[in-house]
Formats: C-alpha cells, structure tokens, sequence
C-alpha cells in the first residue's frame, strides 16, 4: 500500500435542483467524505490506496464500504458498528457552484474512532500518511486517532500530508486553530486554503502562510489559491503555479482533489511545480459536476486534459 489515510464517510443527499432545501423534494443518495474523496481520486489515478473507518452496521454504511472497495480503494480496515449509525448530511445548491451543507453527524460511528483502529500494522509499507482537521473535531477519541496516527508515521518513516480542512460547523477558531497548527508542525506537508492558512497563523499572504508553517516544523507547504492556482513552499523552492479555468458546477470536493493529485505527483518523483500543476488540474476537473467524487479522473483523462486536448483549456 502506497498511502493510507482514514476518517468519516456519509451518505450525501444531493437536491435535484437548485435553492432552499425547505422546498426541494428530491434527493440523489451519494457517498460523500474528504478522505474518502481523496481515496478514490488516488485510486484513480493508479496508485494503491488504504481508508480505514467505522461505519454503522446498516445499508447506507455498506453501500459506502462496497462503492469504495468497487473503486479499488482498499477497505479491509474498516470496522462496522452496530451501535452507531452511518453519518448523512444534505447539500443545498444556492446556484453559480455554491453550496451549504446540514450536517446529521454525532454520535455516529465514526466519531468513535480511536488510536487502535488506525495502529501501524494495519499500513505496514505505506510511504504516505493523509489526515485532515476533519477527524480531529468529530470527537476526542478521534483526534486521539489523529495525534497517534502522526506520531506512529512519524516514527515509521511514513510521510505526513495534512489538509487542514476547517469545518466551522464542528468546531470554532479558538479551538481549532491551535490544534491544526500543532498536527502541521508535525507534518511532511501541509496543504492549506487562504482562510485555513490564517486561521494557523494570522496572515492571509500566501507566502507568509508558508513561510510561518514552514518555521513550526512543516517540511513543505503548499497554499491552495482556487482558479488562481497555488503557492508552495519546498525547501529552498518556491512560487505560483497558475490554475485552470473551468465552468464550476460544485465546488466541494476540489480540495481533496487537489490532495490528491499533489500525493500522485509525490509518488511518480515530479518535481514540487509540476507536482502542484497536477494538482491544481485535479482540483480545477473536481468542481466541473455535481458529487464530491464523481467527476474525479482517471490518470489518462487528466493527462488530456493538462496538455490541453481535453475539453478544458489552461487559463
């Protein structure tokens, strides 16, 4: 196994149309969860993939497990509880990409998560460690799970990628901030947005943001900019990378994507800037439908679309 990560997976309930859910009746059921996003973006691309969870011992908890495993995503360490149920949440589309989300999530099964389902033989060999601040927020026993995950991959010579992935609908600033700055001081890399980087440190100024994660301990960090593109700090090295220009229809998911392919671009030894281009062009294909993973390519359709024989184009 190449990468290993873990956290929550839900069952996503996808309005049929535009505006307030107090007036949609319809909903498309789907699997939704940022690592398991990036799981099956990995996956996609053709490297090999472990997402460790527990799931409620119920229908929507096995069709999660089944779609994972049906994108190659291994899943023999996931855990069924039969006395929490799988999380859900509802999406509400305002129109232009936008979206908000209603989370129905505690006390679910994977908010039970602790340090011994993600013990290190279950990832033996794995070179990549993916957490996000998601998992840390669930519940105590979750961002216990997180702190001994790093600290064991840290020990093992795994490297760690964190996304910081803020959620204020699960935890506050005050709270929140000095956690993800202590789980980026202890990570390989960090890969956060603009509003992530000041909640860590303060600084909206992409280079600042870098340059201050960089000096708690970070070995590199690459600050997500949106269309914009990316700025990254490796090193000695650093600079933007330009985005892609692509018609948004739903903008979750793009982060993970954008994980994703930075991982990828790890594993195949590209150099940092062709490394953040693929992933800014993972982020960029991610919003271009609606699904948290759906729209995820796979590896020849991104090459397509990177070298500008796809139906994108570079902006």
């Amino acid at each position: 196994m190449e990468v290993v990560t873990f956290g929550e997976s839900m069952v996503l309930m996808d309005p049929d149309r535009n505006g307030p859910l107090e007036h949609v009746h319809r909903f498309e059921k789907r699997m939704a969860g940022a690592e398991s996003n990036f799981a099956v973006a990995v996956s996609r691309l053709g490297h090999r993939v472990a997402w460790i969870s527990r799931l409620g011992k119920d229908p929507l908890g096995l069709g999660i497990y089944r779609n994972l495993r049906g994108e190659g995503v291994d899943v023999s360490g996931v855990i069924f509880d039969d006395s929490r149920p799988t999380g859900l949440y509802f999406k509400e589309r305002k129109g232009e990409g936008g979206t908000r989300v209603y989370y129905y999530r505690a006390g679910s099964a994977a908010s039970a998560l602790t340090p011994g389902d993600v013990r290190p033989e279950r990832w033996s060999g794995a070179r990549i460690l993916f957490v996000t601040g998601i998992t840390p927020a669930l519940s105590d026993s979750c961002r216990e799970a997180v702190f001994s995950a790093v600290d064991e991959a840290r020990n093992h010579g795994v490297s760690v990628v964190f996304d910081p992935n803020y959620r204020a609908k699960l935890w506050g600033e005050d709270e929140a901030g000095p956690i993800l700055r202590e789980i980026a001081a202890k990570s390989d890399i960090v890969l956060p947005g603009v509003n992530e980087g000041r909640l860590m440190t303060g600084s909206d100024d992409p280079e600042v943001i870098a340059s201050t994660l960089v000096g708690l301990g970070a070995g590199q960090v690459v600050v997500k900019l949106g269309p914009e593109g990316a700025w990254y700090r490796a090193g000695g090295e650093k600079g933007k990378v330009k985005g892609f220009s692509v018609r948004q229809v739903d903008e979750v998911g793009a982060g993970d994507a954008f994980a994703a392919g930075y991982v990828s671009g790890l594993l195949d030894g590209l150099p940092t800037p062709e490394a953040v281009r693929r992933a800014c062009a993972m982020g960029a294909l991610a919003v271009t439908g609606p699904g948290d993973y759906e729209n995820l390519p796979l590896r020849e359709e991104l090459e397509r679309f990177m070298s500008g024989t796809g139906k994108e184009t570079l902006r």
